[in-house]
C-alpha cells in the first residue's frame, strides 16, 4: 500500500471540518456542538460487517449501514474493530472496508481500528487510514503476547508517528495487556494517545484517569457500563448495540452525558439486557442477531465464530423483541 509522508505528531488533535448535521429522528436530540470538536466525541459505532451467503464482505450493504447509523443519530463509525471481525479479513478486504465507510459518511466520521500483531503493520494501517481521509485511529496495545510497559509505549509511539491522533483501546480481557491509568497518563503525556476506549469494566478508573491525565478523553468502551462512565465524564462511546438500536442508544447517550437521569435511567434499564451482551464472548453473534430481529442485515460470522447456542439465541431474540415492542427500534 502507498505510504503517505509522515508528518510530526501534533501537539493537539486536528479539528476536522464539521460535517453537515444529518437528518435525525425526532426522538434523538442533535449532538451538542462540543461533541463534534474531536472525531472521537459522541456515539461512534463499532460497526458489524455484513457478509453474503458465501461469507464475502457485502460492501454495498456496509456502506448503507454506515449511512443509516449516522442518519439515525450516531456521530460516526469505527470499522475494523473486533465487532467488524477484522482478524479474519484479508488485507485487501480490510483496506476496502475503511474506504467504503469514508465514501459513505466522510472521513471526519470514520475512526478505523488499526490493531495488528506488529507495530510496523499497525502503523501501515494508520497510514492507510490517513490516505483514505480519516481523522483518527483506534489502537489496541501489542496483543500477540503479554507486553511490558516499554513495549507498549514503543508500540503507541510508532503508530503516533503517522500524525493521526491515536485513541488507545484498553481491553485487558482479550489482549492480556492492561492500560492502567498510570500507563495511560504516560502515553498521553508523551503525546502518543489523545483518548482511551475503556473496556476494563472497572468504572472506578474513570476518576483515576481524570486525576492523572485530565486532558485525556475517556470513551465508554463497554455498552453495559455506559451510564456509569457517562456520569463520570466520558466524552464519547465506542458502541456495539447501536448497530441494531441507533436511535434509542443515541438518546440514552445524550441524556446520560447531560446528566438527565430522568430520561437516561429508564432507557438504560430497558436496554441493559441487550447491552450486557457487548461484554460477552458471543458479542458479535448477539449483536448481529439483534440486527436481524429489528429488520437490518446482521447475518452470519466468519469462522472460528459459531452460531449462538439455542438458549443464548432465545435470550437475545426475546430481549430484542421486547425492545422493539417498547418502541426502542
Amino acid at each position: 500500500m502507498t505510504t503517505p509522508a509522515t508528518p510530526p505528531v501534533p501537539a493537539t488533535p486536528p479539528v476536522p471540518a464539521d460535517p453537515s448535521t444529518p437528518a435525525r429522528s425526532s426522538v434523538v436530540a442533535p449532538a451538542p456542538t462540543a461533541s463534534r470538536r474531536r472525531p472521537w466525541h459522541g456515539v461512534l459505532v463499532a460497526t458489524a460487517l455484513p457478509l453474503d451467503d458465501d461469507l464475502r464482505v457485502d460492501h454495498d450493504r456496509y456502506a448503507e449501514h454506515c449511512a443509516w447509523l449516522v442518519a439515525n443519530g450516531c456521530d460516526g463509525v469505527v470499522p475494523n474493530g473486533s465487532l467488524g471481525e477484522y482478524q479474519v479479513l484479508t488485507p485487501e478486504e480490510r483496506a476496502r472496508v475503511v474506504e467504503t465507510a469514508v465514501a459513505a459518511v466522510g472521513g471526519a466520521r470514520v475512526m478505523p481500528g488499526v490493531a495488528a500483531y506488529g507495530s510496523a503493520e499497525a502503523r501501515s494501517w494508520a497510514e492507510q487510514a490517513a490516505g483514505a481521509g480519516c481523522s483518527a485511529v483506534m489502537l489496541l496495545p501489542p496483543n500477540a503476547y503479554r507486553a511490558d510497559e516499554r513495549s507498549v509505549v514503543a508500540h503507541y509511539a510508532e503508530v503516533a508517528r503517522t500524525g493521526l491522533p491515536v485513541v488507545a483501546y484498553n481491553n485487558p480481557v482479550d489482549t492480556k495487556v492492561d492500560l492502567v491509568p498510570e500507563l495511560l497518563a504516560r502515553l498521553h503525556g508523551e503525546g502518543h494517545v489523545h483518548a482511551v476506549k475503556e473496556f476494563s469494566g472497572d468504572v472506578r478508573r474513570a476518576y483515576r484517569i481524570a486525576e492523572l491525565a485530565p486532558e485525556l478523553d475517556l470513551l465508554v468502551g463497554a455498552d453495559d457500563v455506559l451510564l456509569e462512565l457517562a456520569v463520570a465524564g466520558a466524552k464519547g462511546w465506542v458502541a456495539g448495540y447501536p448497530n441494531a438500536l441507533p436511535r434509542a442508544s443515541a438518546e440514552l447517550y445524550r441524556a446520560a452525558v447531560a446528566g438527565d437521569l430522568t430520561t437516561a435511567l429508564p432507557l438504560y434499564r430497558e436496554l441493559h439486557p441487550l447491552l450486557r451482551w457487548d461484554s460477552r464472548v458471543e458479542f458479535v453473534q448477539a449483536i448481529k442477531l439483534s440486527m436481524d430481529v429489528v429488520g437490518r442485515h446482521g447475518g452470519r460470522c466468519r469462522p472460528p465464530r459459531v452460531p449462538l447456542l439455542p438458549d443464548q439465541e432465545a435470550a437475545v431474540r426475546a430481549a430484542t423483541e421486547k425492545a422493539v415492542a417498547a418502541g426502542l427500534a
